[in-house]
């Protein structure tokens, strides 16, 4: 049989069709816009979304026997506002999981209502990109559209809906919504009261491997599909991308390069960091995970690639960068503010560190090394819980880069696995799906079936001394930059 998993990312969607034993059919990706109204703002049209994705079904089956699809699930950007209105029709653009208006309604949250009911409600306390704040801004900010909510979705949920017709969601999605009990995993009533929303506003929660139901017969004759076709709730991107990467079960790690910048470490048992600088989620695999992460990870490269030097050549511009833990030019890749471990919209990317001899290398390095950096302040957090990692998978298309790949190994001192088949929360979505059709028993035996380890960067010892003094430097840069960010915002 034949298994699709959709990942909506930010930029595109990306659609991958896969056979019951982890062979990948095809894969296509369909881009979208995204709208930045205001500084810090983006926004996007869950009708692109849409658009794109069953103009992407059509091609990624173009050429396969559509008799044989039996499921569909997803992988998806999180945090995102989608609300309808009582005919199920999208109200206003969705508010992205990297917006940054809400610092108002966050400050409230946190300070007002408090970190320590926030996380006893949810596990976790408030950041700009949850969604949570973001009802509270339209609730302050757009009361005539409040009114109008009869629907509050994630963005992966809203195609599971324009699919099935089915109001859904899954635990490890609708745990970054800050309206959700995480431990309990279910809708935090108290977090509904202080949003001034109900229940009923939002969706039904499923398990990630859970169907929903099966695709509506009218979607599935336009796709030339079987009507028996079930559609699984799928998972935030993360959660999806540790499912594809096989980072399942008690004590595995999975570092995401995409936009973002993730550190993911599963765990059966359920866990807060009594600092909440790391998120406590619920896992696509039924059990729970702690996330840190950052809003720019891969982005700062293609800024910096793209918009900066004007290059498309990234592996060329990394050949020239030969002296690895010696550089003196140090990068905060803070480029749409930042999450983890800090909490802070307002702060910025930042180059410090710059001489007359500084090389164009140099700051190209400077910047692959702020992303690692920046994702070892995570780590440290996690080790502080003492939580011991020794290794970790990598995703997203910054793993692509082997100097990048060797850089993580050794700013974190971890072995770091390569797998054959890296396709993140695409696949991961597919996994799901022949879950959801017994296909395997749950997501552990899928992820033990299909994923395969194929190479291991390991940390040089001396690099990782290097790399030690380098980050004990970094490290001091954000503190003393804090007082500016308020300042030049």
């Amino acid at each position: 049989m034949l298994y699709i998993g959709i990942d909506l990312g930010t930029s595109a969607v990306k659609l991958l069709l896969m056979e019951g034993d982890g062979k990948i059919r095809n894969i296509v990706s369909r881009e979208y816009p995204i709208y930045f109204p205001n500084p810090g703002w983006s926004e996007q049209r869950p009708e692109d979304w849409y658009e794109q994705t069953m103009a992407g079904i059509q091609e990624l089956l173009a050429d396969a026997d559509r008799s044989q699809v039996a499921g569909i699930s997803f992988g998806g950007q999180m945090h995102g506002l989608v609300i309808l209105d009582q005919d199920d029709n999208v109200i206003r653009p969705a508010l992205l999981w990297n917006d940054g208006r809400t610092y108002e309604e966050c400050d409230y949250l946190n300070n007002v209502i408090g970190k320590e009911k926030l996380s006893d409600y949810t596990a976790n306390i408030s950041f700009t990109g949850f969604t949570a704040p973001k009802i509270l801004w339209v609730k302050n900010k757009e009361p005539e559209n409040f009114a109008r909510i009869a629907k509050i979705m994630l963005p992966k949920d809203y195609i599971a809906y324009k699919l099935t017709g089915v109001h859904c969601t899954d635990v490890s999605d609708a745990s970054g919504m800050l309206l959700f009990d995480v431990k309990n995993r279910k809708w935090s009533r108290e977090m509904c009261e202080i949003c001034g929303i109900t229940e009923n506003q939002l969706a039904t929660c499923y398990e990630s491997y859970e169907s929903v139901g099966c695709v509506l017969p009218e979607i599935a004759d336009q796709l030339g599909i079987p009507h028996t076709v079930k559609v699984a709730a799928g998972a935030g991107d993360n959660a999806a991308a540790a499912v594809g990467t096989g980072t399942v079960g008690d004590g595995m790690c999975n570092i995401s390069l995409g936009t973002s910048g993730t550190i993911f470490i599963s765990s059966k048992n359920f866990g807060v960091d009594k600092y909440n600088a790391l998120h406590s989620f619920a896992h696509a695999d039924g059990s729970y995970h702690l996330m840190g992460c950052m809003l720019s990870a891969a982005s700062c490269n293609k800024w910096w690639m793209d918009d900066i030097i004007g290059t498309g050549d990234y592996a060329a511009e990394q050949k020239a960068i030969e002296k690895l833990g010696e550089n003196h030019v140090y990068f905060l890749p803070y480029l749409m503010g930042e999450r983890s471990p800090h909490n802070n919209p307002n702060a910025r990317g930042t180059f410090i560190g710059m001489t007359m001899d500084t090389t164009r290398a140099d700051m190209t390095q400077a910047v692959l090394e702020g992303v690692a950096f920046a994702l070892r302040d995570s780590f440290e957090v996690a080790k502080s819980l003492g939580i011991k990692i020794e290794r970790t998978k990598i995703c997203g298309g910054g793993a692509k880069s082997p100097l990048w790949k060797k850089m993580i190994a050794n700013i974190l001192n971890l072995k770091v696995d390569v797998i054959e088949v890296e396709e993140g929360p695409s696949l991961g979505g597919a996994m799901l799906a022949a879950v959801a059709c017994g296909e395997f028993a749950n997501v552990e035996e899928a992820a033990a079936r299909i994923v395969k380890v194929v190479d291991t960067v390991e940390p040089d010892p001396e690099l990782v001394a290097k790399y030690d003094e380098r980050y004990a430097q970094f490290k001091e840069i954000y503190p003393a930059c804090k007082p500016l960010f308020e300042i030049i915002k």
